[in-house]
């Protein structure tokens, strides 16, 4: 809690459907607006984040007193400022990344975290911004927040979602930095030993072993069983005993160091669980493919239940094709996964739902940071204030028509273009029936 009573206040920007709110809700901030372009995305963020208020703007269309006047933060300080800004544009001989309009995103990035006077930010990004001539756009961003009164942690790190607790080898870039005259924070050190494969350090008698596949997929219903599931997206269903890593996910035991606001959920309900139908063939070919390989044909990668994931993607975006990132095959079902599933292997409670779309449901969580990771590093920043308490009450969710929205009465929802994310394209699309 800050000094006043409350929670210290963040901000997030592309803020998608809400990995980065999430983690940092549950590290004990109170996160009071969520700035997205994607009318559905923002559709997305506010049913699962009732009381932050949803900003469907670009950053390069507002400024602190917008973001301010726009939500219940009002007067008060902000004191975080979190997200992950695109960059496309690289450094040329005698040109700075800042000149190139690709990476004015990340510019506008720092622009609200002056004009907010955040305390803190963390900027999160890809891993291939450290090495080549992206390092030196990285180089460009710590300087430019130094111009500005910000000090940052220069020895900045890569972190893997699979070395604090979750069951997928994900690496993203972290870049923390505090306001002159604030503690700059730490960044979280592992706390799992993800198999050895994709272990990037060296193994300690004190980490706990990152849990598998399996243990994130075990107790779900098997999406094959329901015929409700071809036409929508849940459905009444049993679950099994869940496991230590699933438990927490479902709600069926408490996380002490889950601090977010629980919310209302049937937890009877199997929901983001739309299947795909495949042929028979692509159904042989996928149960003959061994776990852990690759699936010839489709190139689909299958699952090692004892092992992790390997990063779940997006896909190209509506403007560049509308691809369909190949998506894992299960471990013993002869079928993708839902998106339910991928959101397990993420990290997301199963009160959190996505878009009723395979399609746009895969790419929220294929471009979301996974909450356990963002909540690792929203614990260092956490440490600058006092420590929060569990809330009790539980929130009601948004109206679930959110979730159904197509782009364009998800841009009427928030008032803006129906083009303002250019129409998906599907010439070239990888049909999933085919595998």
């Amino acid at each position: 809690m800050s000094a006043n009573g409350r929670r210290p206040i963040g901000v997030d920007l592309f803020a998608g459907a809400g990995g980065m709110s999430l983690g940092f809700e549950q590290a004990g901030f109170e996160v009071a607006a969520a700035v997205e372009y994607d009318p559905i995305h923002s559709a997305t963020h506010e049913f699962n984040f009732p009381h932050c208020a949803a900003i469907c703007r670009s950053v390069a269309d507002v400024d602190g007193k917008y973001i301010r006047a726009h939500s219940r933060i009002g007067d008060r300080a902000v004191d975080v400022v979190f997200g992950g800004a695109p960059c496309q544009g690289f450094s040329m001989i005698g040109k700075r990344a800042f000149d190139d309009p690709r990476n004015s995103l990340v510019y506008h990035f720092v622009r609200l975290v002056v004009e907010l006077k955040a305390s803190y930010f963390v900027f999160e990004n890809v891993r291939g911004l450290t090495v080549g001539a992206h390092k030196k756009f990285l180089e460009e961003i710590i300087g430019e927040f130094g111009k500005n009164g910000y000090r940052v942690l220069e020895d900045y790190r890569v972190l893997n979602a699979a070395h604090h607790g979750v069951p997928q080898n994900r690496q993203r870039l972290f870049l923390l930095g505090a306001r002159k005259g604030f503690p700059l924070p730490e960044y979280p050190e592992a706390t799992h030993e993800a198999p050895k494969k994709e272990n990037g350090h060296a193994g300690s008698l004190f980490l706990r072993p990152t849990p598998t596949v399996w243990d994130a997929l075990r107790d779900l219903p098997e999406a094959d069983d329901y015929e409700e599931l071809l036409h929508r997206d849940w459905v009444k269903a049993k679950f099994k005993r869940s496991t230590g890593y699933s438990a927490p996910l479902r709600g069926d035991a408490d996380d002490p160091e889950d601090f977010s606001e629980p919310r209302e959920f049937d937890g009877s309900l199997l929901t983001s669980s739309l299947r795909t139908v495949h042929t028979d063939l692509s159904k042989r070919r996928f149960l003959a493919t061994r776990p852990g390989d690759t699936e010839p044909v489709s190139r689909f990668h299958k699952l090692d239940p004892k092992g992790i994931c390997n990063t779940i993607r997006a896909g190209t975006a509506s403007d560049h094709g509308a691809f369909t990132s190949p998506r894992p095959i299960h471990p013993y079902s002869a079928r993708c996964i839902t998106v339910r599933e991928a959101a397990r292997l993420h990290s997301y409670p199963d009160w959190f739902r996505f878009h009723v779309t395979k399609w746009h449901g895969f790419r929220q969580i294929g471009n979301s940071v996974p909450p356990l990771l963002a909540r690792a590093v929203a614990s260092k920043v956490r440490e600058a204030f006092s420590t929060p308490k569990k809330s009790e009450r539980p929130i009601v969710q948004g109206n679930d028509h959110l979730l159904s929205l197509d782009m364009s009465a998800a841009a009427a929802h928030y008032g803006v273009p129906s083009n303002v994310v250019p129409k998906r394209i599907r010439i070239g699309q990888r049909s999933e029936a085919n595998g």
